[in-house]
């Protein structure tokens, strides 16, 4: 999903969060609030990185991200 997204992880407070970012204007960050909601999402998206820099984010439990160490 998220077609001409970059897939990139990052490692913050001893955790991998995995996102995908597109564009090259004024940040805009994507959250989902359950699994379902990543579909309608991965639709607007691209239209938004027409005019921000979009940034879409694996939460906790609903994916790819591990869990931080503590």
């Amino acid at each position: 999903m998220l077609e001409g997204f970059t897939q990139t992880s990052l490692d913050v407070a001893g955790a991998r969060i995995h996102l995908r970012h597109a564009g090259s204007r004024p940040p805009l960050l994507l959250l989902h609030c359950n699994p379902l909601r990543h579909v309608p999402r991965s639709k607007i998206a691209p239209r938004l990185a027409e005019g921000f820099t979009v940034v879409a984010t694996d939460l906790g439990a609903y994916g790819v991200r591990s869990k931080a160490r503590g």
